[in-house]
């Protein structure tokens, strides 16, 4: 695989995007002898499950859904099972698909039909990853926390062929020594957005890694005084538009591109329609619709563009469809939405159609 690895990742990225490159590649792949086996059973399989619409403003209500478990991504290419896969990240320009497998400290790479083709790991400089991002000229970004070896929490950048180029630390921002960051987001403008732990709003960095500001949203839980809010994800969509979550505050903040104010929804709590504990956003420019992924209730809600809230799916379960501890989501290049079942060892690919 080492051989592979490497045959894949000398190509540049301009390279990378001829579609022949993938043709030959599953070549190469049937002739190592990798395990393939990613996907779901067969069609007759598949689980669907019918949801309502929930919104409460008629207006707003997009009809009953069918949502399809149409894969499980669950191994490697050598057969090595997901451990607690915490992150996900898709890279719209070579349409690959990447998840941080916490527990074995490592990340994966998989094809836009699901197929394993790269580890990046503890040989190309990435030891404790968690959140991460590509650039449109294919630098790989990966948030790593503190740890034994390295007491600086910091983002590691890797060129298109995984070398290592540098690591960015939190210089100039307050309170940087116990900054953890978890999420990043990069702007067309080539700015980081930085979600992380022990930080109030999210740290923005210059293209060349340099402290520029915090963009902090205020607000108040309940009746409760005002405060900066703390941010655990952060997303910017096509048009440039900035969300930050907040897990505390059970909120999303939606910014435009130059970091103007829009608005906010979400509503903190615990039965439907509400967010307990919301650790992941996606933003689908097909449905126009925004995903949030809420850890305690172990479910995903889905709101329109302006925040409407539309319908929610999953529940805690094992079978497909179902969630424990869900971490993360995203939409990929299809239109499929990805959720991180970190409980239960594996990332779930679904497909939601209307009824």
């Amino acid at each position: 695989m080492n051989k592979l690895k490497l045959i894949i990742r000398s190509c540049n990225y301009s390279s990378r995007r001829i579609p022949g490159f993938w043709i030959i590649l599953v070549l190469c792949i049937s002739l190592f002898g990798l395990r393939l086996s990613v996907q779901c059973a067969a069609a007759g399989q598949k689980t669907d499950i019918a949801h309502e619409s929930a919104s409460t403003d008629p207006s707003k209500q997009s009809g009953p859904k069918k949502i399809t478990c149409i894969s499980i991504i669950w191994e490697d290419y050598q057969g090595k099972k997901l451990s607690y896969p915490s992150k996900l990240f898709v890279d719209s320009v070579m349409k690959e698909i990447y998840v941080t497998d916490s527990g074995n400290g490592r990340i994966l790479v998989y094809t836009h039909d699901f197929y394993p083709i790269l580890c990046i790991d503890e040989s190309d400089g990435i030891k404790s990853p968690i959140g991460l991002a590509v650039d449109p000229d294919g630098y790989l970004f990966v948030a790593q926390s503190s740890g034994s070896n390295q007491k600086r929490a910091r983002i590691s950048v890797l060129s298109p062929s995984l070398k290592w180029k540098k690591d960015i630390f939190f210089e100039g921002v307050e309170g940087s020594d116990n900054f953890n960051p978890k999420n990043i987001a990069i702007s067309k403008a080539g700015r980081l957005y930085v979600a992380g732990s022990n930080s109030r709003g999210v740290v923005v960095l210059n293209k060349d890694g340099t402290f520029s500001h915090l963009l902090s949203p205020v607000d108040s839980l309940g009746k409760g005084e005002e405060q900066k809010a703390t941010i655990c994800d952060v997303e910017i969509d096509s048009s440039g538009r900035i969300f930050l979550l907040s897990e505390d505050m059970g909120r999303v903040y939606v910014y435009d591109d130059k970091e103007n104010f829009l608005f906010k929804f979400g509503t903190k709590g615990g039965s439907s329609g509400k967010l307990s504990r919301p650790r992941g956003l996606a933003v689908d420019d097909l449905s126009k619709r925004i995903y949030l992924i809420d850890y305690m209730r172990h479910t995903a809600n889905a709101y329109s563009e302006d925040g409407h809230f539309l319908f929610e799916f999953g529940g805690r379960g094992w079978g497909k469809g179902w969630f424990q501890y869900p971490c993360d989501i995203v939409v990929d290049t299809a239109g499929n939405v990805l959720i991180a079942d970190t409980f239960n060892q594996r990332v779930q690919v679904l497909k939601i159609e209307e009824l």
